[in-house]
């Protein structure tokens, strides 16, 4: 069978190897456990604990405070220690619920209790999606009982698991694939109760065969429910790109996937929409591949939010030497840490530290016109001339070349032989332009 793809794309070295053959390993907290209040896109939660009050796991802590928002839950029982503005991986401070651990994870009411997700309406597992706060784990962090919850649901065709993990050096959601496909296929079914037209497609990369192998088994009786496979290319794991290469429909920035008859949901999503609906249990852990080749012993953890990252840096074995770069999330997408004093988030996926910053060693040189960047491109945009309009601070030749269709994959960047740094001025053009049509 021939992998399905789209045009354009890199191949980029993969990395994977260094944690992809390790099980998930279960951390437990050590030290003081930090909550942000912003761990989504939309409006910050409101804090509903103060200083001195006892917590229990799964209680929630934050309250969301508007309609695009998510609560905040507690991932360990002990004593709230402050409520302040606190650091994050975006280098900006966030109020923030530091709670002490005490170490005997007593549960909330109800929290674990058994469901039964054929006996729910609709509207019940949505409630329930959207009282354990969920949001989407892939990294953008959108609100998942907003994206479950299109205008017309009898329009949704297809319920795409994304599967792909693109990005190099990721495997948590290979691992969550290996040791819990059950729990990705029961997610998938609550996910299917809601859309009575749609068929569910697993979709994985061609570089994962046992995870290819054991959801297929998996669904192989299953009428609505289809494992297809992925050419491994980047950004294959990209939304647009996704739905393109299993369905062939195309949406572009002013479209959502609900208006191509679509809803994608990460690997780990749809794990805890399972864990929500029919365990009782909100977002309060997330698995996180630690690897590069500084880190002593590579390998996905199983984390309560709230922990700390060099706490994670010590359960893999703590550095081989001190490393150059160091990026919460892939090399494409990720964001470069100046302090791993930053806690774990529903939207942390990895955290990758380098011995070299070979970004940095590297001095951008004047365009040659290659055209490279073109053909990496996967939404088929000029990126040379997007930079420079970006260099002139080109607002109006920056849109009329589509570069709002730019969602900062970072593929020209990667195949520039001259270096150029393209999506970062890309990234910092759109934010501009965004900002401006705000304030209008």
């Amino acid at each position: 069978m021939k992998a399905l793809t789209f045009r354009g794309g890199i191949h980029p070295f993969e990395g994977k190897d260094l944690s992809k053959d390790l099980k998930i390993k279960e951390v437990l907290p050590k030290g003081l456990l930090v909550y942000p209040m912003s761990q989504h896109i939309g409006a910050p939660a409101t804090p509903i604990v103060a200083k001195g009050d006892r917590v229990l796991v799964g209680q929630r802590i934050g309250e969301a405070s508007g309609f695009v928002s998510a609560h905040v839950y507690s991932s360990v029982s002990g004593t709230v220690k402050a409520v302040e503005p606190r650091l994050t991986v975006s280098g900006a401070k966030v109020l923030s619920v530091v709670i002490e651990n005490d170490n005997t994870y007593e549960k909330a009411e109800g929290v674990g209790q058994k469901r039964n997700y054929e006996e729910l309406s609709k509207e019940d597992i949505r409630n329930l999606i959207k009282e354990a706060g969920i949001v989407g784990m892939g990294g953008a962090g959108f609100p998942t009982h907003i994206k479950l919850t299109p205008k017309e649901d009898s329009k949704i065709e297809y319920v795409i698991v994304n599967g792909a993990e693109c990005e190099p050096y990721l495997t948590s959601d290979y691992r969550v694939m290996l040791e819990e496909p059950e729990n990705v296929v029961q997610g998938l079914k609550v996910i299917l109760k809601l859309f009575e037209h749609a068929q569910g497609i697993i979709a994985i990369e061609d570089n994962k065969p046992e995870a290819i192998k054991i959801m297929s088994q998996l669904v192989q009786n299953e009428s609505k429910i289809q494992v297809k496979v992925l050419k491994t290319k980047y950004p294959q794991g990209a939304e647009r790109q996704l739905i393109y290469a299993t369905t062939k429909r195309k949406i572009n920035s002013a479209m959502l996937p609900a208006d191509a008859g679509c809803v994608v949901d990460n690997v780990d999503t749809v794990v805890a929409v399972k864990n929500a609906v029919c365990d009782s249990t909100p977002l309060i852990r997330r698995i996180v591949t630690v690897t590069g080749d500084a880190i002593k012993k590579p390998q996905n953890f199983k984390v309560p939010t709230g922990l700390n990252y060099a706490e994670l840096v010590e359960e893999a074995g703590g550095f081989v030497s001190q490393p150059e770069k160091v990026v919460s999330g892939g090399p494409m997408m990720g964001m470069a840490l100046f302090d791993l004093n930053v806690p774990v988030m529903k939207t942390s996926s990895a955290l990758l530290c380098m011995t070299k910053d070979e970004v940095a060693a590297n001095e951008p040189s004047a365009c040659i016109r290659c055209g490279r960047c073109v053909e990496a491109c996967p939404s088929k945009l000029i990126p040379q001339k997007m930079l420079e309009c970006s260099e002139r601070f080109d607002d109006e030749g920056f849109v009329a070349l589509n570069g709002m269709e730019c969602y900062e994959c970072g593929s020209c960047t990667y195949v520039c032989p001259a270096k150029r740094r393209l999506t970062q001025s890309f990234k910092q053009t759109r934010r501009s332009i965004l900002d401006s049509r705000r304030k209008k």
